[in-house]
């Protein structure tokens, strides 16, 4: 703990904000102020180092680019495997876990140890890994990496502990899973086949133990050649050569029969008893055409042969196609009976796998359920119904449904709002799933104790948004809001929205939630926002729309004279944005091209529609098409419900829309904000023809004058400038089409001499805080807050602000006059303007937030939900019920006033209001730059986190901004990762991993500790079943297959030791320390393995009493033996 006194009066020069030299906001217009009082702040910091601690929690989502599969059918989990080296273990809700590689090398193939609780992986670095499940964090045990082969296929045989591994060479090695050594058994390639064969057979493709005696080993080549080797008399038994290539094959079984699919679309099957032609040859989608041909067909990738005792026998397969059919999607074929069943997927088909009741290979299959693994989709179909239907999954794989665009994240939001949401959204669930039980239900999950409501929304490029319910780190999917349903479809033929943005006019760009009021507010790439409010019924409603003309004019003609007579008036910022409604007329620039121009890229529905429970849009703001220009890019937005009122700003200026009267309070360029305050000496310049324009979501005005030139330091290097990486920071790179417009010439020397300007005049005493920069710079508004503070200087009580920042690291202070009474605040206008109060940070502003004067975080004043839609009360239009959170509401010692925490791209500030003066101020970094930051709870205090684009997280004390944690946790590999990181309350945090996961983080260190309690357990022990009864008959003449010991063939004293330049044993992680020591606190792993000693102890108390108990009743054997051997030597047998 840390207590800070500081004693302030007035803006006196040993604060901490004079020691920098960094220039403290005052009263823009120029006029002392009287000094205030003395104040003494008392404020005891309780947030230290050790609180905090970064780690990863869970990962949500569809694994990203999936590449294999497999399934426990006894623990009945299921694993998946990535291309970039990652593995998903699924079981069930609640139990999901995510595993890495660190070679990050593709998984080619996934071997459960049926019932073992570990894991055979096979990646394309030709590496084996075996992971220990047995653990809430799977670890590798050991590995093995393969130097002069290629790994192409592995077997593991149930209740083996031998792995069969088939190489690209076509040959076969074995490996031992206990010890992770590789055997001196192997079965070579040219012993396989026939000496006389002149061709290698290829790549191994297939490898199986026989069902009828585990002592054949089946090898399938991939050019047609089939070997069954016997193992014992290490010879083949026969050999088979086909002409068409061999993509998979399967048992009966039974063992005297097998299925091999083909790379000509067809079928096989094959009899032990004559192996010479197969007896069965078919082609599942080939017909024969009007010349006796057959079509051609794709290839069967897979095929499966499942048997069942009271039905025809399964075969399923997936491809087989005929090519003349351009244009049908993937298909899975179930072929049971005389029954063909085709389903068609949406992806295509990466693998597939049917779900058994029995392990055992030579027992009737029961085939239940198929899991097909798609290449963006999870599907498990069910078996025991004639028409296959799906089971309802329930993983939230579906979060890529259309491309995420943006996220935000919500915790310790009110109890109550999602079961209401669920109850809405459940409405509009798919219906014609299974009525069975999910399949994959293995592992043990619990709620843990540390539960709060939390909330994940995002946003996608499709237009719509989902809520996720978050809690207890799982998630499940609460509600979908469609906010294209607000517009009328554009035609193809007509609309701005084609040339905008062509795919993706709807593509959400930003959002604003308030719980407790539930208003909701997004921000489309089409420059238009939605507001939306929550009712639990359906409603007739009409959606007002308004329109707003923020776009600095130019005028046609602008000479050098008229510039230097009337330098007010250049081209950027000559005129304030003008405000439109949609239905009155637009005023132009007084021209043709002017009123054409002056339109929404979107047509909002004019019309009275039929809205159903749950969010309804109530009103549409939009921007307009100016002088040939599209609308730039909404880059910031707030709201606040008890104001009722709506800020969002472009690089252009602001705009405050009153959401309750409809109406437009404030509509102004950025420049006119300051009025006479502007801390800037703007140089006239010659004016340009060439206009700024926007591309799509990637746009945030690159002329803005906060580059950064000396990037080549940075390891953000790779792009020219950090404001061209926040170009896409806005945005979605994906979505901009830059081909469409065209930006205008900027000189690079120009723009660093401006840089360096403006970089120098930080360093400089407070006095000389204005730096020269261009006239026609457009400053962004890249931050808005809403709430009760002090707009000058001279004022002693608090009143509803606005806090607005910019993209030169500069924050204005806009105050409002909102009346009271619910009579006069839907009637009476509300009066707003700029207070001339400006103040400054070095960088971009990226967060404001208010603290009062213990140190709590103030929030926003809101409106408490009601429902205006409800029909049980007559009177809908009833009171507002607000309530206010006033800096001056906490009675101490501090008299009136509040903290504000002001955040930019490269320091954080800490100002005392009203007087201005900067308490507290700290350079985060040099080198890189803020990408997000946030005012968060953690530990019953508050902190300032922040992301950086170099991929350090980091942690600052408040109010004194003290580094509490710096970790280097993530290199910024793309733009996804920087626009969706967010931070939350209680030390949790998350951004898009992947296209199609999201990662949730936590750094807290309280969370890192309880985590392990709150992940499932991936497995639970379970009775492994018997294998039925063979009978006399069939296990005397079945092959003596039980009796077939793999140790003696396999072991060193058998076969050898395997060569050690082939295979390089790799020793794992001592699994569980290592992971654990990585997830949680090392207090828990001492409590762990203190309570593991004292078990340990315990049991061998227990042994060595046990022993105590064996020689006691040893040696009374042996008296009572010793007693009858006296008693009975002297008598003859007979006597006995």
């Amino acid at each position: 703990m840390k207590k800070f006194r500081k004693v302030l009066d007035g803006l006196t020069t040993s604060s901490p904000g004079g020691t920098i030299g960094s220039p403290s906001g005052g009263s823009a217009a120029g006029t002392p102020t009287a000094t205030p009082t003395p104040k003494e702040i008392d404020i005891q910091e309780t947030l230290v180092s050790e609180n905090f601690q970064l780690c990863k929690t869970v990962r949500h989502g569809f694994p990203y680019q999936p590449t294999a599969l497999a399934f426990d059918p006894v623990q009945k989990i299921l694993a998946i495997g990535s291309r970039t080296g990652g593995v998903r273990i699924l079981g069930r809700p609640g139990v999901d876990c995510y595993c890495q590689h660190e070679s990050g090398a593709a998984v080619l193939q996934l071997q459960f140890l049926i019932n073992e609780g570990a894991l055979v992986t096979a990646c394309a670095d030709d590496t084996l890994h075996l992971w220990n499940l047995r653990q809430r964090r799977p670890a590798v045990l050991h590995s093995l990496k393969f130097n002069r082969e290629r790994i192409t296929f592995c077997h593991l045989p149930f209740q083996s502990k031998w792995l069969y591994v088939g190489t690209e060479r076509g040959n076969t090695h074995i490996v031992n899973i206990e010890s992770f050594i590789l055997s001196g058994y192997v079965i070579m390639w040219n012993k396989a086949i026939e000496l006389s064969t002149k061709t290698h057979p290829g790549p191994v493709v297939h490898l199986s133990d026989s069902p009828k005696d585990e002592g054949k080993l089946l090898i399938g080549f991939e050019s047609g050649t089939i070997v069954q080797w016997d193992l014992r008399l290490k010879k083949a038994d026969f050999r088979i050569y086909y002409d068409e290539a061999i993509h998979s094959v399967s048992w009966h079984h039974e063992g005297k029969q097998f299925m091999c699919s083909h790379s000509d679309g067809s079928l096989s099957m094959w009899n032990l008893r004559n192996t010479t032609k197969p007896f069965q040859v078919t082609f599942p989608h080939g017909k024969i055409q009007k010349d006796g041909r057959k079509e051609s067909c794709k290839p069967i990738l897979k095929v499966e042969y499942k048997t069942s005792r009271n039905s025809e026998p399964f075969f399923i397969f997936s491809g087989g196609l005929s090519y003349d059919k351009a244009g049908r999607r993937p298909t899975l074929t179930i072929m049971h009976g005389k029954a063909i069943t085709v389903l068609e997927m949406d992806y295509p088909i990466v693998e597939f796998m049917a779900l058994c009741e029995t392990p055992y290979n030579n027992e009737v299959q029961e085939p239940y359920a198929v899991v097909v693994l798609l290449e963006k989709d999870l599907i498990v179909v069910d078996l025991t119904q004639s028409n296959f239907p799906v089971f309802e999954n329930p993983y939230p794989m579906d979060i890529h449904e259309s491309p995420v665009t943006c996220t935000a994240y919500f915790a310790d939001c009110p109890p109550d709002i999602i079961p209401i949401l669920y109850s809405i959204g459940v409405k509009h669930k798919k219906t014609g799933y299974s009525q069975k039980e999910w399949p994959v239900g293995g592992g043990t999950w619990t709620l843990g104790s540390h539960t709060y409501p939390e909330i994940i929304i995002t946003g996608h490029a499709d237009g719509s948004i989902k809520f996720w319910d978050a809690s207890a780190i799982t998630l499940q999917m609460l509600y979908k809001l469609k906010t294209s349903k607000a517009f009328e479809k554009p035609k193809p033929s007509e609309g701005r929205a084609a040339d905008l943005v062509e795919d993706d006019p709807f593509a959400i760009q930003m959002v604003s939630w308030c719980p407790q009021s539930r208003i909701f507010c997004v921000v489309g790439i089409s420059a238009h926002i939605i507001l939306y409010r929550f009712s639990k019924y359906d409603a007739n409603t009409q959606i007002v729309s308004l329109e707003v003309r923020l776009q600095c004019e130019a005028e046609d003609v602008i000479s050098p004279s008229e510039n230097e007579n009337n330098p007010c008036f250049t081209e950027s910022g000559s005129h304030s944005p003008q405000p439109h409604h949609q239905h009155a007329a637009s005023p132009g620039s007084g021209t043709t091209e002017g009123n054409k121009d002056s339109n929404p890229c979107l047509k909002v529905k004019d019309r009275m529609v039929r809205v159903p429970p749950g969010y309804q849009a109530e009103l549409v703001v939009q921007l307009l098409w100016a002088d040939g220009e599209p609308p730039q890019q909404i880059t910031s937005l707030d709201i606040n419900s008890a104001y009722g009122l709506l800020a969002f700003g472009n690089c252009n200026g602001l705009a405050v829309v009153d959401y309750l009267q409809k109406t437009i309070l404030l509509c102004m360029s950025t420049l006119d904000l300051y009025g006479a305050a502007d801390p800037y000496q703007r140089l006239t310049r010659s004016p340009r023809r060439n206009r700024q324009s926007t591309s799509g979501l990637t746009e945030l005005s690159d002329n803005q004058q906060s580059i950064d030139m000396d990037r080549s330091k940075s390891p953000t290097s790779g792009y020219a400038s950090r404001r061209a990486m926040l170009h896409q920071l806005h945005g979605v790179a994906m979505y901009s089409h830059d081909e469409h417009h065209t930006t205008a010439p900027y000189c690079w020397s120009e723009r660093a001499a401006a840089t360096e300007s403006r970089e120098n005049s930080f360093s400089r005493s407070r006095s000389s805080s204005v730096s020269s920069i261009d006239r026609d710079t457009k400053e962004a508004i890249t931050t808005l807050q809403f709430g009760e503070s002090y707009a000058r200087k001279s004022d002693t009580l608090p009143t509803p602000c606005l806090w607005v920042g910019t993209s030169l690291g500069v924050v204005l202070l806009i105050p409002m006059s909102i009346p009271t009474d619910h009579e006069e605040r839907m009637e009476e206008p509300v009066t707003i303007g700029p207070s001339g109060t400006v103040l400054m940070l070095k960088g971009s502003v990226l967060r404001i937030s208010f603290l009062d004067f213990m140190g709590a975080l103030i929030q926003s004043p809101y409106e408490v939900w009601r429902d205006l839609n409800a029909h049980e009360d007559p009177d809908r239009m009833r009171r507002r019920k607000l309530v206010h959170i006033s800096p001056s509401s906490s009675h101490d010692t501090c008299g009136e006033g509040h903290l504000a925490v002001v955040c930019s791209e490269k320091q954080a500030k800490v100002f005392l209001m009203p007087s201005q003066s900067c308490l507290f101020v700290h350079n985060i970094t040099e080198s890189s730059f803020v990408l997000r930051a946030d005012v968060v709870s953690v530990c019953n205090s508050v902190c300032l986190a922040c992301f950086c684009a170099n991929g350090h997280v980091m942690t600052l004390s408040l109010p004194s901004l003290r580094p509490l944690l710096d970790v280097n946790y993530l290199p910024l590999a793309d733009m996804r990762i920087a626009r969706t990181f967010c931070f939350t309350h209680r030390g949790q945090a998350l951004y898009l991993s992947s296209p199609t996961e999201i990662q949730r983080i936590t750094y807290s260190q309280e969370m890192c500790d309880n985590l392990q309690e709150m992940l499932g357990e991936l497995f639970t022990p379970i009775e492994t079943p018997e294998a039925q009864n063979r009978g006399f008959l069939k296990g005397f003449f079945g092959g003596n297959s039980h009796n077939f010991d793999r140790e003696e063939l396999f072991g060193e004293a058998a076969a050898g030791k395997g060569s050690r330049s082939l295979a390089q044993h790799i020793p794992g992680q001592a699994g569980m320390e290592g992971m654990k020591v990585a997830a949680c606190g090392v207090v828990g792993d001492l409590a762990r393995a203190r309570i593991a000693l004292d078990e340990r102890g315990q049991r061998l108390g227990e042994l060595e009493e046990r022993t105590a108990l064996m020689m006691t009743s040893a040696e009374t054997f042996s008296k009572h033996a010793h007693e009858v051997m006296l008693k009975c030597k002297d008598k003859k047998w007979y006597q006995l």
